[in-house]
């Protein structure tokens, strides 16, 4: 039998009473049929058992129901506060990656304009040093060439004509 059952009885014993002859001088009697009103109270008694064993399961069905909406809310929960723990570290470890970063670049750029300047100083001191020795070298050649003319000046006669030159 259902809960349904159950009050459908109960509102039919309630009837009952609520519609039965009242006893003359006895204000709260009245008078029912002893039969019918015993069986409608064995009726309720067999109901009740199930009735209340399927009130107790439902209880305990939604019992264990909010227990597993209550676990599975909490580990909700802690997945959630997981996460953001991870998206703050990860941020955390993006920005610190991107301090880093930009120092790396700072101080390869700055670097890079030192050997840059480094390299530019070098290659001016080499041509320097470069020009210096060919102008000594040119300043040799013209002492050596002039010398050899002279020398060979003195050791010739003139030519008379001057095609053979």
């Amino acid at each position: 039998m259902e809960n349904n059952d159950v009050m459908d009885l109960l509102d039919s014993l309630f009837t009952m009473v609520s519609e039965a002859w009242g006893v003359p001088l006895g204000n709260d009697k009245c008078i029912i049929e002893r039969e019918k009103a015993l069986k409608l109270i064995s009726e309720i008694k067999a109901a009740l058992p199930t009735s209340i064993s399927e009130a107790k399961r439902l209880v305990a069905a939604r019992d264990e129901f909010i227990g597993n909406a209550k676990r599975e809310a909490e580990a909700m929960r802690k997945s959630a506060e997981e996460k953001a723990r991870m998206l703050v570290d990860e941020q955390e470890i993006t920005r610190v990656a991107r301090a880093k970063s930009s120092e790396m670049i700072s101080a390869a750029e700055t670097k890079t304009a030192e050997l840059r300047k480094m390299a530019a100083d070098y290659v001016d001191d080499l041509m320097r040093q470069t020009e210096e020795s060919l102008i000594a070298s040119l300043d040799s050649i013209k002492t050596t060439r002039s010398s050899f003319r002279g020398s060979r000046a003195q050791r010739r006669p003139a030519p008379s004509n001057p095609k053979e030159l």
